[in-house]
């Protein structure tokens, strides 16, 4: 079993510690639930201090079990990795460590009168100098990515301003919040995925863009240091790991990615947690979109190798559609219940459901859509609800990877899956359907962890650069192609009806409290209850 590699594995709505064996089975592990923030209407925050203490809380358990159990001592613990909840931003004093305000959060929409003004702001340079931003960080002007939460701070925090000027003030991504404080204050870092969703790095260079940072009017120098997502950045300064190496940092989606072993050109994955996260392995070769989707980098394994970049595809609501079912439309009291409800019955009667609670994400980015049922008749009931929520998470993955497929010109083989709704049969079958390709479950669904685990371990030399990717069950297609585009293309209609529905930035700024809970309170976690 020895040596071990842990993971810290920092959520949206939850906080996990989980040890790993050198055959990268899961020891032990603990979570802890977080709290949500939301001082106005479609604001979330979290308290960095919270999220720094459920880290050191979960590890203290682990490493007490671990002791407990005689597993072995702290040097068969190699190193440990961090996955994060991506486009979530801090800013703190690095004389003291202390937050200068609580992190914004990814699907937070305060920034969307900066959308606006930067949207117009593009619009102008491009028609003066030609310029285009969005080729340089693969990413549009949106109020998902870190570059216009930090824009945020300086306009609105007059102790940010006071700090920066100071030259005191620092900022970062969830990982670098984690890793300076774990390292004692000696490392400011964050890794080429996370730093790719910033809108502040430049895809080709993997560095900080001077030009890009002036655009969005934020200082650069307050930025950490780009690394590669495999390699020590640091040794933990104390507690129960204090000497080990930190050496392994990813976003979520893309740790997904690297512990599905989606190591090859035209591999995908695609994880159902609280939204769905599609990630398309483009190799080394930049592609920008064209259809909507996004341009990531998906790993760089070392400071020496290539960096190797994806196309990414957002669903805003997934399993979140479930929890509303339950928590709002109160049809059942649990996610099992919803998927023997749609079991029950053949199809969705015809029915079909957006989930566009505050918008759409990839391929449409639009925020004036919001959520409709079309296509009831006397005839629908519960059973049918449930089943068109569930469909309505397979036809928006199907739409995003059509797009990746017209923008790679690549065609998939397969597509590997992870998360909680992952253990819903009866969506993975619907999903192989919609796609005509197999849908392939790994034996361990907790790839999110493992691909931190598995970076980590890669730098310090226990696994080497792939690993057997272990199938739990298969699900091939089973529906006719007729049939198939009969419900694309119904669903493409429902989709039309949910558009234009706000009509101002004002009316998206008062979108309920509850809305955007929805998205941020369903974690992957709750739904493996």
């Amino acid at each position: 079993m020895k040596p071990f590699i842990g993971a810290i594995d920092q959520g949206t709505s939850s906080t996990r510690f989980i040890l790993f064996d050198k055959n990268g089975e899961i020891i032990l592990s603990h979570q802890i639930i977080l709290n949500q923030h939301h001082p106005h209407p479609g604001w979330v925050e979290h308290d960095g201090k919270e999220i720094l203490d459920s880290v050191n809380k979960c590890i203290d358990v682990v490493m007490k079990q671990y002791y407990e159990k005689g597993y072995g001592t702290k040097e068969d613990i190699k190193a440990i990795g961090i996955t994060n909840q991506r486009e979530t931003t801090i800013v703190w004093d690095k004389t003291n460590s202390k937050p200068l305000h609580n992190a914004i959060v990814w699907c937070d929409t305060r920034t969307s009168d900066l959308v606006q003004y930067f949207t117009s702001k593009a619009k102008k340079e491009h028609q003066q100098n030609n310029s285009n931003n969005e080729n340089k960080c693969g990413l549009p002007i949106s109020t998902y990515f870190s570059g216009l939460k930090l824009k945020w701070f300086f306009d609105n925090c007059e102790n940010v301003r006071n700090s920066h000027s100071k030259g005191e003030c620092l900022m970062g991504t969830i990982d670098s919040w984690l890793v300076w404080n774990l390292t004692g204050g000696q490392s400011h870092v964050t890794d080429v995925t996370n730093a790719s969703r910033t809108m502040l790095m430049n895809l080709e260079t993997l560095k900080w863009d001077k030009s890009l940072c002036d655009f969005l009017e934020v200082p650069i120098e307050i930025l950490p240091e780009i690394h590669s997502s495999s390699e020590v950045y640091g040794y933990v300064k104390e507690g129960p790991l204090e000497g080990i190496p930190i050496a392994g940092v990813l976003g979520d989606q893309q740790a997904a990615m690297v512990g599905q072993m989606c190591f090859e050109k035209g591999q995908a994955k695609n994880t159902y947690g609280t939204g769905c996260f599609l990630l398309y392995n483009t190799g080394n070769d930049i592609v920008y979109s064209r259809n909507g989707l996004l341009t990531t980098v998906c790993y760089q394994f070392g400071p020496e190798s290539k960096a190797v970049y994806a196309l990414e595809g957002g669903v805003a609501v997934a399993g979140s559609g479930v929890r509303w079912l339950i928590d709002n439309m109160g049809i059942a009291k649990t996610s099992q219940e919803i998927e023997d409800l749609a079991t029950s019955v053949k199809d969705t009667g015809g029915m079909y459901f957006v989930p566009a609670f505050s918008g759409l994400f990839a391929p449409y980015w639009r925020e004036d859509a919001r959520g409709v049922m079309v296509g009831l008749t006397h005839h629908t009931n519960r059973c049918h609800m449930a089943r068109a929520v569930l469909e309505s998470t397979c036809l928006q993955t199907y739409e995003v990877l059509e797009a990746m497929q017209k923008d790679s010109g690549d065609t998939l083989l397969e597509l590997r899956v992870d998360g909680g709704m992952a253990k819903n049969n009866l969506l993975l079958q619907t999903q192989a359907d919609l796609l005509s390709l197999p849908v392939v479950k790994p034996c361990n669904l907790e790839t999110t962890c493992f691909g931190a685990a598995f970076a980590a371990g890669l730098a310090v030399g226990v696994w080497k650069e792939s690993m057997e990717f272990k199938v739990g069950s298969k699900f091939t297609p089973q529906l006719d192609q007729k049939n198939k585009m009969k419900k694309v293309n119904e669903w493409k209609k429902a989709v039309s009806k949910s558009l234009n529905w706000v009509d101002s930035i004002e009316d998206l700024n008062n979108d309920t409290e509850e809305t955007i809970s929805i998205q941020v309170s369903t974690s992957t976690d709750k739904l493996n209850e």
